[in-house]
């Protein structure tokens, strides 16, 4: 029997008042707020120098210039400052596939917070099959850095269970990117949802990215295509317990039109059809993406 399945979801009073807690809390950040941040058990760090540190490990030799060459269409400074992600955080980021995230990641939380890697294990066969060899590769590359990478714990996450590390209430931040669609053909996107909130502190902070759907797309085009609604993620998010703090616009794209004929694999940086309409698509660049954040009360 699997023991997550019976936790308690937060009564409708406490969520709405962790709502107004949080977002009362996400104006002060994003008004720039200048007090400083103290992590228990960290040294002090300020909005400056958690901003440089940062900008530090995007642009390090760490990261090879085809991954510099998405920021564009990324935002990864965007993006972590919106989860609220600092470098004295532990952190949680969940199926990092080639590490693209993993790059900025490690060395930025490398002296003062930890990183914790969770490689998702499939369910479905044609997942599992794909997900292998990018796996491995992802452990040879962290293996060949050690000054960069030495102090990153890789588990897995299988069916809701994860496995190599300690995951009850451990970590600030989870961090997810563009993977719903997957957990969704898997049939496991509940189960994992629920995992996180059991990993999170009270307090802490699901951050997702997603491919993004037109509203009203069914179950199985979400799966087909790879978007995604915000109402689906949102909706079964709140189930697992959390509450929506804030939406970003950072990852939006105008010029996705969603209607291709590979999904969203049939743009850059997949290019699934091959030179077909290849230069249309290039022009049109990354998906369009949600960008959420969630705080478990």
């Amino acid at each position: 029997m699997n023991p997550i399945s019976h936790y308690r979801v937060p009564s409708r009073h406490a969520l709405k008042r962790a709502a107004a807690v949080a977002t009362a809390s996400f104006a002060l950040f994003a008004a720039g707020c200048a007090t400083p941040t103290q992590q228990a058990g960290h040294p002090t760090q300020t909005p400056a120098a958690n901003a440089a540190s940062l900008d530090a490990a995007i642009n390090g030799p760490q990261r090879n210039d085809r991954a510099k060459a998405r920021d564009i269409y990324r935002h990864p400074k965007e993006t972590l400052q919106f989860f609220g992600v600092e470098p004295t955080q532990t952190v949680l980021e969940i199926a990092p596939g080639g590490g693209w995230y993993t790059d900025i990641l490690a060395p930025w939380l490398h002296d003062h917070g930890h990183l914790v890697e969770a490689q998702y294990v499939s369910t479905s066969a044609d997942l599992a099959a794909e997900d292998r060899g990018s796996d491995a590769a992802f452990l040879r590359k962290l293996a060949a850095t050690p000054a960069v990478y030495g102090n990153v714990v890789v588990g897995t996450l299988q069916a809701g269970q994860f496995k190599g590390f300690d995951a009850h209430e451990k970590f600030d931040r989870v961090l997810t990117f563009r993977n719903i669609h997957n957990w969704m053909k898997d049939g496991q996107i509940d189960d994992n949802l629920r995992a996180f909130w059991l990993a999170l502190k009270p307090g802490g902070v699901l951050g997702v990215e997603e491919h993004r759907a037109r509203r009203g797309a069914t179950v199985q085009q979400m799966i087909d295509s790879g978007y995604v609604t915000e109402e689906y993620v949102i909706e079964h998010a709140q189930a697992a317990g959390f509450v929506l703090a804030a939406r970003s616009e950072i990852n939006a794209n105008p010029k996705d039109t969603k209607d291709y004929p590979h999904g969203v694999w049939s743009l850059p940086p997949t290019y699934q059809g091959g030179d077909v309409d290849r230069a249309r698509f290039a022009a049109i660049g990354e998906s369009d993406r949600m960008t959420l954040k969630f705080i478990k009360p």
